[in-house]
């Protein structure tokens, strides 16, 4: 099965698309699956703009709401996750994921799905130390706090997510576990991002919560974004009990612009007898049903029940009769249902409405999810003015049960008194578009050349027990377990749509610095690393201001 895999969306779904279609017919392959690994910016109007940790300058409706209007239809299944800039009043809506548009499903704060038998995980957000134990507290309007902590990783998703036994094919992550960039080409990234050598060497670049999950899920593939690179790595587990020791694949990509690394195609097996479209998971929904009562919608802190003596129960990992339970409750239909529906009205470019406010509806598909399985819609619950869950329900689990909990201290550091209101510790330290000396000679600018994708698929899943009835076969693979060294051979990535080649100059003006707008523009590199002229000099990147051309938008060569 061919999988497309995207980096930072930035609401360029046309040109996804669009790309997607070119190497269809350049290559005569058909893929089945686009997986996108966060900054998906689905706003739907302009109301849902006020809703994006983005600088006002730089806010522009791209194109998805086409796709929510109905103007246009996805042309491929589209999973994607949320990363740190996102429409966060829509994302709410649809807590336990859903269908945003047509084809395009979200998988939610964090959420576990199957397509054609391959078990697809991922978590939305980024991580941050000062919210990791807090609830999901925040509902539009959003402060200024608010605005940015409600795409913050939270610990219940990764107290949930620890709890899958199974294994998991894919799993899907904004930012990168922490450590990752010790499993590849270390040197070859810290060539391309200059900035990033002290997050590295002192090893606090990436999520620890993700870092957890990588090293108890020890999905096949792990797919990520943010850091608007392209970067791949191998990871060896250490075997756990009696199993075989399992392998991930990371692939890291970039955003979507001309001649950038963002989109790559690769081939995953699907197993035998699956069912052909998107299902839910009987493991993850059970997970669902049995940590509900944890939930926590209040802003202080929770840390998630231990075998500490204090909690009643601290281990949520699905029975084979739960799993079965949640198949009855589904009337033995395990098919996601097609109940898309729009909750506000999309945008019209004919009728603009620049002070739009934005929407707080609840979602209809979270309110038939929930009833069906007896979850709490937390966007609702907290819109009531809920806080923790566990107090009105009679949780026997974790939380602030006797206040014992809450004053636990966290893993993690969680000072932040040297963070000012005003700074956005959220991003990346420094952009990572820098600018080029004018007059610099950009030879060989040719794209590289678009390809199916490598076989990513003869990594073994490694052996585990769950319930009999509930185990998954492993995919088809033709690599033994101990050949690790074809599974580097990652093919170069497909780039944006090219109908024509690029400008003599390989350049193209970009809009000026916020704080230098008297300046005479500068160029901005369009080409990927790989497309160099041997013997062309290499550039020191200047540092600019953070952020500065994240959104600006990027004209293609052809128009």
């Amino acid at each position: 099965m061919k999988i497309a895999v995207e980096g930072c969306c930035h609401g360029e779904l046309d040109k996804i698309y669009e790309t997607i279609g070119y190497l269809e017919k350049k290559e005569g392959v058909k893929v089945e699956l686009l997986l996108c690994c966060g900054d998906f910016q689905a706003a739907r109007n302009e109301g849902d703009m006020m809703c994006m940790a983005i600088p006002p300058k730089y806010r522009s409706m791209q194109t998805f709401y086409k796709y929510y209007s109905g103007e246009k239809k996805a042309p491929v299944l589209t999973i994607f996750i949320g990363g740190n800039h996102e429409a966060s009043n829509h994302m709410q809506e649809l807590p336990y994921g859903g269908w945003v548009a047509p084809n395009i499903y979200y998988l939610g704060y964090a959420g576990v799905v199957r397509f054609k038998g391959i078990r697809i995980g991922g978590a939305s957000g980024i991580f941050k130390s000062h919210d990791y134990r807090r609830g999901h507290h925040e509902f539009p309007p959003y402060n200024p706090n608010t605005l940015r902590s409600v795409y913050h990783i939270r610990n219940i998703e990764v107290f949930k997510l620890k709890q899958i036994q199974m294994p998991v094919d894919i799993f899907m992550s904004h930012d990168w576990p922490r450590g990752i960039y010790h499993y590849g080409s270390t040197a070859e990234l810290l060539r391309k991002k200059k900035f990033l050598r002290q997050e590295v060497e002192s090893n606090s670049l990436g999520s620890p919560a993700a870092e957890e999950l990588l090293a108890h899920l020890q999905p096949s593939y792990w797919f990520s974004a943010h850091l608007h690179v392209k970067f791949a790595a191998l990871m060896q587990h250490p075997p756990k009990a009696n199993a075989a020791p399992r392998v991930t694949k990371f692939l890291s990509l970039d955003k979507c612009l001309p001649y950038r690394e963002f989109l790559q195609i690769v081939d995953v097996a699907e197993r035998p007898g699956s069912s052909e479209g998107l299902e839910y998971d009987p493991e993850w929904l059970a997970i669902l049903k049995s940590t509900n009562s944890l939930q926590n919608t209040a802003p202080h802190p929770w840390n998630p029940p231990e075998n500490n003596g204090l909690h009643e129960r601290w281990d949520f990992t699905p029975s084979e009769a739960a799993m079965m339970q949640v198949v009855k409750d589904l009337g033995g239909d395990l098919a996601v249902p097609d109940n898309f529906s729009r909750t506000v009205q999309p945008y019209d470019p004919n009728k603009p409405q620049p002070h739009a406010t934005p929407s707080c509806n609840t979602n209809p598909q979270t309110t038939e999810l929930c009833a069906t399985l007896g979850l709490t819609d937390l966007y609702a619950h907290v819109g009531q003015g809920g806080g923790d869950l566990s107090r009105i329900q009679g949780s026997t689990g974790g939380g602030d049960d006797g206040g014992e909990s809450a004053d636990e201290p966290s893993e993690y550091p969680t000072d932040t008194s040297g963070l000012l209101s005003s700074y956005n510790p959220d991003e990346i330290t420094i952009e990572d578009e820098w600018e080029e000396e004018e007059g610099k000679e950009e030879g060989g600018c040719n794209p590289p050349s678009a390809v199916k994708g490598a076989n990513l698929s003869d990594v073994p899943v490694g052996e585990v027990h769950p319930p009999g009835r509930m185990v998954l076969p492993a995919p088809k693979s033709d690599t033994s377990p101990t050949d690790l060294s074809p599974l580097m051979n990652l093919p170069p990535p497909s780039h944006s749509t090219p109908a024509v080649a690029p400008a003599s100059s390989g350049a193209e003006t970009e809009e000026h610095c916020e704080e230098d707008d008297d300046e005479a523009s500068r160029t901005l590199k369009r080409t990927s690393d790989e497309a160099e002229a041997p013997g062309s000099k290499g550039t020191t990147p200047r540092i600019k201001r953070r952020n500065q051309v994240i959104y600006t938008t990027v004209e293609d060569d052809d128009e």
